[in-house]
């Protein structure tokens, strides 16, 4: 999750008061409150927190060894001390992400219910909850006098810096559109590109992750320099809404998945407007096929674009997270997921909400034979489930599964493999799809 605020959860109980004032702490207080005091103190401390790794990933082998599945109906995979390792470094990374200034506040509870429960009913009354496919409006095309060009250079690869103007508004009365309008930098939408000198090829929309959307993190999180010069495609990478250049805080991303959940509601949204406009500004510089392949946030909103936008030839969906909700869920600390349940933010509104921008809830308009998915058994940031959840959607893809945690495809041949020959296949290419896992 994101950063909202500080946690003050462990601070808002008082002792009851009579008419004499004050209640006198039992002796059961009087022993309890040092401890909580050491326990809040320990669970300020990165370093702390990241021994939770150790029981959490012997927990993670145990349950391969003894149910042999990592989640419902996934057969675990041959267990060794790099899928272990690798294991441990994703719960290590979530530990460390867990930091009690990144909980919200007590008031932050029934400020994001409001808002989900008012969302719910404008978009109940709206008819987009019954029809997902109406809540995205149609964007205006980008066209050569709309697009500013630069140049730019990162890991030794030169390339093409393009920017125009967003465009996106919320509808009218969204809850959270203010808040997110006001994010100043995400007006401007941006992408670097990867192209070839002559204008007929295929082109791929390559979609970062969460805390990306700069060039030198994006070109080798998705094999930019490979797809261009070993394929011969062009390759497009557009920054995700308050990611890279469009960012408003420190953290690349941040505000997008926090625990104000109507921002990754709009964050979404806007992602498929302003790659839908970048889509059609690749359709006039003679592309021969049009591509979608994103990893984890981007697999999620390549997914989502596969619902939207008709003309695709291929989508590879590559750690992908497919349920919000869920995941916001799986990751809390149970302090926070009971208070949202009490506030019926989690198990309530939310789930309708999303429904909106949930690749689930939108039929592919990727034809079956061009949809495509990696992921690993030991990703435990997008577990294995949201991956066999989208795979069951759309209707038992290929899906290259690999024995490492959610960063682990990196410096997977098998995944390598596979990303280049689902690209190729999509592209018209002759290029056999092997390594399916």
């Amino acid at each position: 999750m994101g950063k909202v605020a500080r946690d003050a959860s462990h601070g808002d109980s008082h002792p009851e008061t009579t008419s004499g004032g004050p209640a006198s702490p039992s002796t059961v207080e009087q022993l309890l409150g040092p401890i909580r005091a050491v326990t809040g103190f320990l669970h300020r401390r990165a370093l702390v927190r990241v021994t939770r790794a150790v029981p959490r990933t012997l927990h993670f082998v145990g349950s391969a060894l003894v149910r042999g599945e990592v989640s419902e109906s996934l057969p675990a995979p041959h267990l060794s001390l790099g899928l272990a390792a690798q294991v441990a470094m994703d719960e290590a990374l979530l530990a460390v992400a867990m930091a009690p200034n990144r909980f919200p506040l007590p008031g932050d509870f029934a400020r994001v219910a409001d808002e989900l429960a008012e969302a719910a009913a404008l978009y109940t009354d709206q008819g987009w909850l019954a029809d997902p496919r109406t809540y995205h409006r149609t964007p205006p095309s980008l066209g050569a006098p709309d697009v500013t060009t630069s140049r730019g250079w990162a890991l030794g690869q030169d390339y093409e810096r393009i920017s125009w103007d967003s465009g996106f508004a919320p509808h009218p009365g969204e809850p959270g559109s203010a808040r997110w309008v006001a994010f100043g930098p995400n007006t401007a939408a941006t992408a670097a590109v990867l192209r070839h000198a002559d204008a007929s090829r295929p082109w791929v929309v390559a979609i970062h992750g969460f805390c990306m959307g700069f060039p030198f993190m994006d070109f080798p999180g998705l094999h930019a320099a490979r797809l261009h010069h070993g394929l011969g495609m062009n390759v497009a990478l557009p920054a995700l809404p308050l990611h890279g250049p469009r960012r408003v805080t420190r953290i690349s991303g941040e505000p997008f998945l926090s625990f104000d959940l109507m921002n990754a509601v709009h964050g979404l949204t806007q992602a498929v407007w302003d790659i839908r406009r970048l889509i059609s500004w690749i359709r006039d510089q003679g592309a021969t096929s049009i591509s979608l392949f994103g990893v984890s946030l981007g697999a999620y909103t390549a997914a989502l674009l596969a619902g939207i936008e008709a003309g695709l030839d291929g989508v590879v969906a590559g750690i992908p997270v497919a349920d919000f909700p869920g995941l916001f869920h799986a990751h809390s600390p149970r302090h926070i997921r009971v208070r949202a349940i009490e506030h019926r933010i989690m198990g309530g509104p939310a789930e309708a909400v999303f429904r909106v921008v949930s690749p689930l809830y939108f039929e592919p308009l990727v034809t079956a034979d061009r949809r495509y998915i990696f992921a690993g058994y030991g990703d435990r940031m997008a577990t294995p489930d949201q991956a066999r959840r989208l795979a069951d959607h759309w209707d038992g893809p290929p899906v290259s599964w690999y024995a490492g945690n959610h960063v682990g495809y990196l410096w997977s041949k098998q995944v390598t493999g596979f990303i280049e020959a689902s690209l190729a296949q999509s592209a018209g290419l002759d290029v056999p799809l092997n390594e399916v896992g």
